[in-house]
């Protein structure tokens, strides 16, 4: 599966700071220092319904995370996920009266002309759980073969007990855990399980579902947390820098996938660095795709808003942050960005030497977008008012908005 186009992320004169990030499994504070080579994984796309807002939070967090590494003088191996079956789409198909696989092409389609728009950097890996089942196959037999896995009426379910790091990332206890497990795609109450928690690692062929040759464990398909775990393994190994995700992934996605490594590898921890991205909400409610309360990134493409605006609007919220998406945030937007545009369009301004120190620092502390454009808008307005004879800056400005922000001027 191919990824997106990569725009060009412009040189900047100095170097970057390491980048000092809020860790979900130790609740505070890490200051990441990868090696020449920068490694994450985050999770990708259902596609049965691409792009709303929630999703460019989301994805918008961890391309900050690729820009300040970059700007490290480090490379950044990127690696994303595409969940092409699972039990979502195949319902949304079968509503829709659509050919599962039609369907699942069409929103990665979408999927990826909103990441090109928007300017996200794209992954160096982009793979499709389906493309990942022949890798999924031996992982399941050997978690099977371990006793980390056991079968029940032809299903295949990983043992939560047999890792005795589990919990370590989402820190819940039993009864919460099982709460979020019925809620986000588990079966805490189906009966003969070990534990309620269980996740499923493969499941046997359903009739009228799609199913692949699973070797010694018969036709089925994977379940969702060994996928995520047998790309990473593959292109990443154990240990890499960040694993990143909305919020709502923590548990069990998360939670179970660190388990599924752990099991497999007998090494901890399978990421150095679990960073989740807050919700966004619409008329009160998390934007949710069963709730149909989403605004999209195409149609607001589609009425004529600018990408540049789109970006700045969710940049304007700490990704860590649950917020609600309005007119008046997208309008807000819409008024910065023509005021940068204004600003960079003169033939001089202030010096801008110290506008980029204050943009790489405020990234640097846990990705604080917000006071990064906060800087931006003092540069401007002072720009704007008529003060300062520096020829380079309003160019420096540009370039430094573009590497750092992803936003062009």
């Amino acid at each position: 599966m191919h990824a997106w186009p990569a725009s060009e992320v412009p040189a900047l004169p100095g170097k970057g700071r390491d980048l000092r990030i809020h860790d979900t499994a130790t609740g505070g504070p890490l200051t990441l220092d990868p090696g020449p080579v920068a490694r994450i994984y985050v999770c990708g796309i259902t596609p049965y319904d691409a792009t709303h807002m929630g999703h460019a939070a989301t994805y918008n967090a961890f391309d900050l995370v690729q820009r300040v590494w970059l700007d490290t003088k480090r490379q950044v191996h990127y690696v994303q996920n595409v969940t092409d079956v699972d039990d979502p789409l195949l319902e949304r198909a079968i509503r829709d009266g659509h050919d599962w696989t039609a369907l699942a092409e069409r929103e990665t389609a979408l999927f990826r002309e909103d990441m090109t728009a928007l300017r996200m950097l794209p992954p160096q890996h982009y793979i499709g759980a389906v493309e990942a089942i022949p890798g999924i196959v031996p992982l399941v037999e050997r978690l099977r073969d371990a006793g980390a896995a056991y079968e029940l009426e032809g299903d295949v379910y990983f043992s939560v007990e047999s890792d005795p790091h589990f919990g370590e990332v989402s820190h819940l206890d039993a009864e919460a855990m099982r709460l979020l497990s019925a809620e986000r795609g588990g079966d805490p109450e189906r009966p003969g399980k070990k534990n309620p928690l269980d996740p499923m690692l493969w499941m046997a062929a359903r009739e009228g579902e799609p199913s692949w040759d699973g070797a010694s464990l018969g036709q089925g398909r994977p379940g969702w947390h060994i996928e995520c775990v047998a790309i990473a393994l593959d292109h990443l190994g154990m240990g890499f820098d960040v694993q990143g995700g909305g919020s709502d992934l923590v548990f069990p996605h998360h939670e179970m996938g660190a388990s599924h490594a752990h099991a497999l590898t007998g090494e901890h921890p399978f990421a150095k660095a679990y960073v989740h991205a807050g919700m966004v909400a619409l008329d009160g409610e998390k934007m949710s795709k069963s709730k149909g309360n989403l605004v999209f990134v195409s149609t607001l493409r589609r009425e004529g808003v600018d990408p540049a605006a789109i970006r700045l609007a969710l940049l304007a919220h700490h990704y860590r942050a649950d917020w609600e998406w309005t007119d008046d945030v997208l309008r807000e937007a819409v008024e910065r960005l023509g005021r940068w545009r204004a600003a960079v369009s003169r033939p001089d301004g202030p010096s801008a030497d110290a506008l980029v120190d204050e943009i790489r620092e405020a990234l640097a502390d846990d990705l604080d977008a917000p006071a990064a454009l906060a800087a931006v808008d003092r540069w401007a307005e002072s720009q704007n008012a008529g003060g300062g004879t520096d020829e380079g800056a309003p160019g420096l400005v540009s370039r430094a908005v573009d590497a750092l922000l992803g936003v062009a001027l």
